[in-house]
């Protein structure tokens, strides 16, 4: 018999109540979440810039970057079964990276170009804490009363109905939980 599906509600009452007992940090947690994103870039780059020197000197700085990003993954990655160290690692580095490429599309005046970049990094980012708070079981079908919290439910409705895929409709889940202005 397949365990049942937990509602959106059920899961952001069970974040809310890691955070209450201080075993899950989400604020700090986004936070160190950004900094493995730039960590993974740091390698990116170092790794390019041996390879275009010649210089081996960023190699090993290479190393030493890549040993502290493990070190920091583990904070968030507690005990990732199967390919979950990897698949994380590899979400927060694309996410980043369209992330930067959406980013350059504003700047040069391509607004729909970026804002579909845009959201397909968050995506990727929603994902990534999906997997690392286990909520992955989460059927697609967001519970919209549950996130209204105040909202108009028929905008809701709208917002919700045209996103296309787990990923960006898993984005509301994430946006209810995380919040990095809490100090």
């Amino acid at each position: 018999m397949k365990p049942a599906i937990p509602s959106i509600q059920e899961l952001i009452e069970k974040a809310d109540q890691l955070k209450k007992q201080d075993k899950m940090d989400l604020s700090s947690d986004e936070d160190l979440s950004i900094a493995l994103m730039n960590l993974i870039s740091i390698e990116e780059h170092l790794f390019f810039s041996g390879a275009k020197t010649g210089k081996t000197e960023y190699y090993e700085l290479l190393n030493e970057v890549r040993d502290i990003r493990k070190e920091l993954l583990k904070k968030i990655i507690k005990d990732p079964e199967g390919e979950v160290w990897c698949i994380s690692k590899h979400l927060l580095a694309a996410s980043m990276r369209l992330m930067e490429v959406g980013t350059k599309s504003l700047t040069a005046g391509r607004k729909e170009e970026a804002k579909e970049l845009l959201e397909k990094s968050y995506s990727l980012y929603s994902l990534f804490w999906g997997l690392n708070m286990n909520l992955l079981g989460v059927k697609a079908e967001v519970d919209e009363a549950a996130l209204a919290n105040g909202k108009d439910l028929e905008k809701l409705r709208g917002d919700i109905a045209h996103k296309k895929g787990f990923g960006a409709r898993f984005g509301e889940l994430v946006r209810r939980v995380l919040d990095c202005c809490i100090e």
